[in-house]
């Protein structure tokens, strides 16, 4: 009998490592999933159980375990449940019922949940503002939810006075907080903090929309996505199973609470079990892992850049002095992953995907690194999602002969959907859409693989690999065509991320008179502008990334601009374009026949308009 060499010991023991590492990720993926499922199944199961009834059946519950804390303030579940119980009796004494809408513009605290929850018991429909917008924008929120009511906090009344005469649809204002002409927290205490009577409660179902919440709106006005109860419920029950929560689980949370990842997923985990959740008015870098160990919390939510803030601030010796047990959110890069998690002694990194109005939901259970989440093969029939070939120039789906989508095999780049289904026992798959039934069409692929099905596009780009895992690659619109490839926004900033001394990035790509296409722009915000190496720059690029992704145009500034939620904008970048007559920042242009970066001046400007100079 032929006896194993020692050269292939490490091989066997390498396949063992590999076999037990599949084992611990399906694991993994198994009581992630099933937690999750379980607690959004109880809103399945009980399709007469509102938003209104689990407030009042947890505060019954828990209620003297601290339900919310903000600066200067902490409430139990029973005060959480009087004062929502206050607002909801406010709002119905001033005329409102079932299916009105109430605009509410309120920095975060703890106010802001009980207002909206209590205008949720009373049957109206509240529209989440977003704190930083002003004069047209604003305006334009309130109308598309046909607001009969705007709740103002005093301190962003000047914002708000900027928008009120541009609004169209009639509705009354009351502001509270100091300096107020009308204060309805005052009005609040002569209403009773007792669960509304049986007389006083409208008839609800889950079907019933509770709050609007509007997309970041980067690429243009904001939508209004429609939440009903159902969908809050089964957000914040699904997070809670995901997140693994408990009533000993403390929330951090500093993200805005009118978008769903700070108001909805965050608070919910920890709300829906009696844990505590700990607001904070604004995500504040020096202040941000003081304040958790302060507050001793055990999760907090991110998204977008606050990780690559957090890591680039100085090293602390606090860093690890925290008491989390996991961390979650979305659009953590690849690139950063695993530096964020080891930096700060993270033990679970739970990255996911999905949209506020959307019906896909993906989570990256074992952590991998640069993934956005995963559906195993022994999932795949509980979640209708395929990623589809998709055409950058027509900005529409690929079709076959037989006038159906093409379903991308593992590794190709294509659009990710979800069918669309209304069904009562798969609520998961049902596409509400917007308070605009013309953007909401917009959203729907009919026909997609038979005739009569409807399917949710998300407008992002991914590639799946052989084990299931999903890796985010742009966002339709921010991917270009250039030399006839596809250039991905996100695998070109990825690269200039790693390359020192910069901070962050912003690509995009830009028009150029005569050529088709558009051609690699990219923003850096440096760590020291005077000392930047351009020359290595340009070899790091050339490097790692094929000429047509290589940015031909490099724009610094001093910081990034980003939306209130984290997004980096593109649209003002895309449109101010490479024209140094335009931009005040600091630009250059990698000439393709040149040894580097050069200054770019209006007259290089001009060759390159001219066509004199070949890209």
């Amino acid at each position: 009998m032929m006896g194993v060499g020692a050269a292939q010991v490490p091989a066997w023991g390498e396949l063992v490592m590999g076999i037990i590492a599949r084992l611990s990720s399906e694991i993994a993926y198994f009581r992630g999933a099933m937690r999750a499922l379980q607690r959004s199944s109880s809103v399945i199961k009980n399709p007469h159980l509102t938003l209104r009834d689990k407030i009042e059946s947890i505060a019954a519950r828990y209620p003297a375990n601290i339900a919310l804390v903000s600066d200067g303030e902490s409430l139990t579940y029973a005060d959480m449940n009087a004062r929502s119980n206050r607002y909801a009796r406010w709002a119905m004494a001033q005329g409102l019922g079932k299916g009105d809408a109430i605009a509410l513009l309120m920095p975060n605290r703890a106010e802001y949940l009980c207002a909206w929850f209590g205008f949720a018991k009373a049957g109206c429909i509240t529209a989440l503002l977003n704190t930083n917008l002003a004069g047209k924008s604003l305006a334009y929120c309130i109308d598309i939810a046909q607001a009969r009511l705007i709740l103002v906090d005093a301190s962003l009344l000047p914002a708000f006075e900027t928008a009120r005469g541009l609004i169209a649809g009639p509705c009354r204002v009351f502001v509270c907080g100091p300096g107020g002409g009308l204060d309805p927290l005052l009005d609040l205490a002569t209403c009773s903090g007792d669960n509304l009577a049986e007389g006083e409660r409208v008839a609800l179902t889950i079907a019933d929309r509770a709050v609007y919440v509007y997309t970041s709106g980067t690429t243009g006005l904001p939508k209004a996505a429609n939440i009903n109860h159902s969908r809050v419920l089964r957000i914040m029950e699904g997070f809670s199973g995901a997140t693994g929560a408990t009533a000993a689980d403390r929330m951090y949370v500093s993200m805005p609470l009118y978008h769903s990842t700070g108001g909805l997923c965050a608070t919910g985990a920890v709300l829906t079990v009696g844990g505590t959740c700990v607001i904070r008015e604004k995500f504040s870098a020096s202040q941000f892992w003081n304040d958790i160990i302060a507050q001793q919390c055990t999760m907090f939510v991110y998204v977008g850049e606050l990780c690559r803030y957090l890591l680039a601030a100085p090293p602390k010796p606090t860093d690890k002095a925290h008491h989390l047990r996991l961390c979650f959110g979305n659009g953590l890069r690849p690139e950063i992953f695993a530096a964020f998690r080891d930096r700060f002694g993270l033990g679970h990194v739970l990255e996911f995907y999905g949209a506020t109005e959307g019906n896909i939901s993906l989570f990256n259970f074992d952590s991998k690194p640069g993934s956005v989440g995963r559906i195993p093969k022994w999932a795949e029939k509980k979640y209708c999602v395929k990623i589809i070939a998709f055409d950058i120039e027509t900005g529409q789906p690929v079709r076959g002969p037989d006038g159906f989508c093409i379903e991308c095999r593992h590794g190709e780049t294509g659009e990710i959907i979800a069918q669309i289904l209304d069904d009562p026992d798969r609520p998961t798959n049902k596409f509400d859409g917007y308070a605009d039934k013309a953007a909401t069409e917009k959203k729907i692929l009919r026909d997609g693989f038979a005739k009569g099905d409807a399917w949710f596009r998300s407008g992002d780009l991914m590639k799946r690999d052989d084990l299931g895992y999903f890796y985010f690659q742009d966002r339709i619109g921010d991917t270009f065509r250039w030399k006839g490839e596809n250039v991905s926004t996100g695998e070109v900033a990825a690269v200039l991320g790693s390359f020192p001394g910069v901070k962050d990035v912003n690509v995009y790509g830009v028009a150029v008179p005569g050529l088709e296409g558009r051609a690699g722009m990219a923003a850096l915000a440096l760590d020291d502008a005077q000392h930047f190496d351009l020359a290595a720059l340009r070899t790091h690029l050339a490097t790692h990334l094929p000429d047509y992704a290589r940015p031909l145009f490099l724009r610094i500034q001093d910081q990034i601009e980003l939306t209130s939620t984290f997004k980096q904008r593109k649209v003002e970048l895309v449109r101010d374009g490479f024209d140094p007559a335009a931009i005040a920042d600091p630009l250059y242009f990698s000439d393709p026949a040149g040894p580097g970066f050069q200054v770019l001046t209006p007259a290089v400007f001009a060759q390159i308009a001219a066509g004199q100079i070949r890209l």
